[in-house]
């Protein structure tokens, strides 16, 4: 997604962009499918991994020789896919936008402009970032730290293959498979009890309160498109907006969408009273049947470990929407 529009909110802008980098443009940059190789007859790690191993990111093939102790997370969801599967004391440091779970070692680094300098004074054996930002990685492999560039997922595929390729690399594999195939199950679950087939019924996903919205081309218009449901963003979308597009309040209003997804709760206070509050609005269909559903801002912007509980707030909203 992208970084930065006007008078887009602070954390609204550290969640959208962290979906498809460089919320300016909202374009996504695709996360290559990750495939860990291990050299065959390396000494065995107690969570699966054997080392050496080499995993292929998206700045290429990297080896680590053994597994890492000192990580430094540039990714918020990066950081939640270490805790996850087992790695989160390997971690010394994450960037400022990293707050999950609590209790992370949150530091003033940051993970768009990152500065190689300050990343290494934590010493690290091992630098995760979503982009390759201000030569990181030729600045890094110059001092010898291997870097692995885990982009924005576009497909959830590809955030299953970040969760197991970081597994592989922090000597975590079976427990990150073990991630995914839980996350796996739990999505599963609820797309079933929901059921996929509903195009009769239709949303607005918000990003923030000048109604930026993604269309069903973009990761989260994946996750919402489990169910069927028809986004109304889809048709005012052009190139230039890159799944991304600013809708109008007048758009929305007359779009008359069957569920309203709010993702700038934390961020700008966005909620149902809030959103019936606007010239317009209360005639929707959304708001006359109170499915106007507020998330949490990061959990609705990272593609890691917490996607089935998005999962299961669309579900819920899409069993409440009384068919059309």
């Amino acid at each position: 997604m992208r970084l930065t529009r006007s008078t887009r909110c602070t954390a609204a802008l550290a969640a959208i962009p962290l979906l498809a980098l460089g919320l300016a443009a909202c374009s996504s940059s695709s996360a290559q499918s990750t495939g860990a190789t291990s050299s065959s007859g390396a000494a065995a790690n107690s969570g699966g991994s054997r080392f050496p191993v080499t995993v292929t990111a998206a700045d290429g093939k990297v080896t680590l020789s053994q597994a890492p102790s000192r990580i430094v997370s540039l990714s918020p969801t990066s950081t939640e896919d270490l805790y996850a599967i087992g790695a989160g004391k390997q971690v010394v440091a994450v960037d400022k936008d990293s707050d999950y779970p609590s209790g992370v070692p949150k530091t003033s680094l940051d993970g768009i402009t990152p500065n190689a300098e300050a990343i290494l004074k934590y010493s690290p054996d091992l630098v995760i970032a979503y982009a390759d930002s201000n030569g990181l990685v030729a600045d890094l492999k110059k001092v010898g730290v291997p870097v692995l560039i885990e982009p924005s997922a576009t497909t959830l595929d590809d955030a299953y293959a970040q969760i197991e390729q970081l597994g592989a690399a922090t000597g975590h594999a079976t427990t990150a498979a073990g991630t995914v195939t839980s996350m796996k199950s739990q999505i599963a679950t609820a797309v079933k009890q929901a059921g996929a087939k509903h195009s009769d019924l239709s949303y607005y996903w918000e990003l923030d309160p000048t109604f930026y919205s993604a269309t069903s081309s973009t990761f989260i218009g994946q996750i919402a498109g489990l169910f069927g449901l028809k986004n109304i963003a889809d048709k005012v979308d052009k190139a230039a907006d890159g799944g991304y597009p600013q809708l109008s309040s007048e758009y929305i209003a007359q779009s008359s969408p069957s569920i309203v997804f709010l993702a700038d709760t934390v961020c700008c206070s966005a909620n149902a009273a809030s959103v019936t509050a606007r010239p317009g609005w209360s005639g929707i269909t959304a708001v006359k049947v109170d499915d106007v559903v507020g998330l949490n801002d990061d959990v609705a912007s990272r593609w890691g470990p917490r996607l089935p509980e998005l999962v299961d707030e669309i579900a819920a909203a899409v069993e409440k929407a009384p068919a059309q």
